[in-house]
């Protein structure tokens, strides 16, 4: 297991202050504030700690309040909402200087037999045959090298490896507003289901507004030619699935409008098995001129 992966094991890891009240840490991001994914991620950890281990998460959706201060530890505070014969729901509420910033609310199914089908895996390249993220920051010039540091210390858990150039690397010019990414941890996980769920629930903040960006020829925060924050995040787990395996990531944006725009994303196995759909909007703003 890399460094970097065990850091952020560590980072989400919380530590239990009372019954369903757990604390945790945050550290720098891309942008100044605390990640998205991190939050929604330490939230996932803190519902799944509440709920029996024969339960798995099948869903979440969440809501963005206010941005994260990376100096202030975060609470989060779980409701149990409901505990069913065959689901459990909980709430969490993660607060930061007294204020709640991050809503989520989680949904656990004990297994069950029943209908299947899926929509097919898109085409894509295989992830061995790709520049790693480094290769890719490292070889666009425009870029600060100060924002790529930033970039790959914030991405250095994660083996993630764009099939395409990303928003902030071939900008100007308005491209299908569809992106694809393969990604996995740098290192092996444990066999803990909620884990991997909740790993994946850390990388899916990461990418899902670039096809917005895409759609218009932006390059996004890396190059200053939008301002923007995720407003809610959803995520379905269909079928198991390892973090630590390639999955890949295929995602597109339907529509953008009030300075808002959608991302929809489907999280496939190497294999072909459908195992994650993830919906998010965000704030996506065109600086204004002075």
């Amino acid at each position: 297991m890399s460094e970097a992966l065990q850091s952020l094991l560590d980072l989400l890891d919380l530590e239990r202050i009372e019954e369903d009240i757990y604390r945790g840490r945050s550290r720098s991001a891309v942008v100044p504030r605390v990640f998205g994914g991190q939050v929604a991620a330490q939230a996932m950890v803190a519902a799944g700690r509440t709920v029996p281990e024969d339960r798995h998460a099948h869903s979440l959706h969440a809501y963005f309040l206010r941005p994260g201060d990376p100096g202030a530890p975060i609470v989060y505070n779980v409701d149990r909402l409901r505990d069913g014969r065959s689901f459990t729901t909980r709430r969490v509420v993660a607060v930061q200087h007294g204020k709640p910033i991050f809503t989520l609310s989680a949904s656990f199914q004990t297994y069950e037999e029943g209908l299947d089908h899926q929509a097919p895996m898109p085409p894509a390249p295989d992830p061995a045959t790709l520049p790693t993220g480094e290769e890719r920051l490292r070889g666009y010039p425009h870029l600060p090298a100060e924002t790529v540091e930033r970039f790959l210390e914030a991405r250095a858990a994660v083996d993630l490896r764009y099939v395409d150039d990303p928003p902030f690397g071939d900008f100007g010019t308005p491209r299908e507003p569809h992106s694809q990414v393969w990604f996995r941890t740098n290192g092996k996980l444990a066999d803990d289901p909620l884990l991997h769920v909740v790993l994946a629930t850390y990388v899916s903040d990461m990418t899902l507004l670039d096809s917005v960006l895409l759609a218009h020829g932006r390059g996004g925060w890396a190059v200053g030619d939008v301002v923007g924050a995720s407003l809610d995040h959803a995520m379905w787990f269909h079928r198991p699935f390892r973090a630590d395996e390639w999955l890949l990531y295929d995602q597109q944006s339907p529509s953008a409008s009030g300075g808002r725009g959608l991302g929809q994303a489907r999280i496939h196995t190497q294999d072909g098995r459908l195992a994650i759909s993830v919906v998010q909007e965000g704030v996506v703003r065109v600086p204004r001129e002075h």
